[in-house]
């Protein structure tokens, strides 16, 4: 093995407020050097070490991964950057109505948490959930005619932006109601702990699977955050609670909002970690410390992602009345999670330039593709209101007015 330059990058820490808190004092200017170790196709990545409360954390602040790993990291991320970027404009044309919420700045979270994870784990997340839909399997094509409301979307136009899902690869949402979705990761964990054990489990019986139910920084001062964590930690569930903090809940800053900012630290007793969640490395590395864990049957663990969103909170939301342009701009400039990959990837030697860029072209081509796919899919007829109720779809529906009904009106019947 050899060890390769220092890549100068930003340690995601925050001013310090609790007793265990060890930050730096600026998250948006403070910056530390990593290193790489090299062994063929193999190699070791340093990332900034994470916040502990109630354990140690990992022994080691690096991380293990393949050349097929960062390669398909590299892609996807550039991907999703791109798709949110498409279905921004998207929705400037008036092409997506309605609630959008866009997560690029965010995609180390989700890359790091898949690379951390394997797909027999459950995830449930907010109405930011683009990219966890094509993180978990779906395709972009998909995505967007989703957003658009077409035939050829993910939940084929009946849940836009905020409801996407895909069972096939144990992705439940998609929520509209700020942190309901907690409860659910909570539910989700119950279920993989008891299938694992064939029947209710007690105590610290292991487990096969975990769910991460995440949230952002405004949805972890809800009630239901709190009887949620609480529930997870009596039944010992193997439940990993994700905060994504982006320092804005819609346009009220963590500072303003929340009493405690340490998120990690707030659900007693649950143990937490406090990660880099710009760096995709930091995120893997915590996700497979807190995975096992909680797989041993040691209970829920939390882990606050420090991010950032470059968008505002939604569409509707233009981002800058509540921070500056020279804010946002900062921390693309010294945090990007895209740009830290490359930065990566150029230590490591795995890509040259030319070849990352041939990357990005070929991602290009793909998104504008799926944009093209989901101008032209047609939308649901009307008749689609009356599918996917109920198991049996023989059942009559009554309709909103009480006279009209599945086989009543015309534009109801299938036939």
């Amino acid at each position: 093995a050899k060890m390769q330059g220092r890549i100068p990058t930003m340690a995601a820490l925050l001013r310090p407020a609790a007793a265990s808190a060890r930050m730096a004092p600026n998250a948006f200017t403070q910056s530390r050097s990593m290193a790489v170790k090299v062994d063929g196709d193999k190699a070791q990545i340093e990332y900034a070490p994470c916040e502990t409360y109630k354990n140690d954390g990992p022994a080691t602040n690096w991380v293990e991964t393949t050349k097929e790993e960062v390669q398909k990291a590299l892609r996807d991320m550039v991907t999703m950057r791109r798709m949110e970027i498409a279905a921004d404009l998207m929705y400037k044309s008036q092409l997506i109505k309605g609630f959008c919420h866009l997560y690029d700045g965010q995609e180390a979270v989700a890359i790091g948490m898949e690379m951390g994870c394997t797909k027999k784990d459950h995830i449930v997340t907010s109405y930011r959930d683009h990219c966890f839909q094509f993180s978990r399997g779906d395709s972009v094509k998909r995505v967007l005619a989703e957003l658009t409301g077409r035939v050829g979307g993910s939940t084929q136009g009946k849940g836009g932006s905020m409801h996407m899902y895909f069972p096939k690869n144990n992705f439940w949402g998609g929520n509209g109601i700020v942190g309901a979705q907690m409860p659910l990761g909570a539910g989700l964990a119950f279920g993989a702990k008891y299938k694992t054990n064939n029947g209710l489990p007690r105590g610290d019986a292991p487990s096969n699977a975990v769910a991460f139910a995440l949230c952002g920084d405004g949805a972890a001062n809800q009630g239901q955050v709190f009887e949620a964590t609480n529930m997870a930690a009596l039944w010992k569930l193997p439940c990993i609670f994700v905060v994504e903090n982006n320092k804005y809940g819609m346009g009220t800053s963590a500072a303003k909002a929340a009493s405690n900012e340490e998120f990690y630290t707030r659900y007693d007793p649950l143990p937490g970690l406090k990660v880099d969640g710009m760096d995709c490395f930091a995120v893997k590395h915590a996700t497979e410390f807190a995975r096992k864990w909680c797989m041993e049957g040691k209970g829920p663990f939390v882990l606050e992602m420090n991010t950032y969103r470059y968008h505002g909170h939604s569409m509707s939301d233009p981002g800058l009345t509540y921070r500056s342009r020279e804010e946002v701009s900062g921390v693309r400039k010294a945090r990007d999670p895209v740009d830290k990959l490359k930065r990566v990837i150029a230590e490591l030697g795995w890509m040259t330039e030319a070849e990352v860029k041939e990357v990005e072209k070929s991602v290009r081509a793909e998104v504008d593709e799926a944009v093209e796919f989901s101008k032209q899919s047609p939308e649901p007829t009307a008749d689609a209101l009356y599918t996917h109720v109920l198991v049996n779809e023989d059942k009559y529906i009554r309709g909103c007015d009480g006279i009209y009904g599945h086989g009543k009106a015309p534009w109801a019947r299938s036939e």
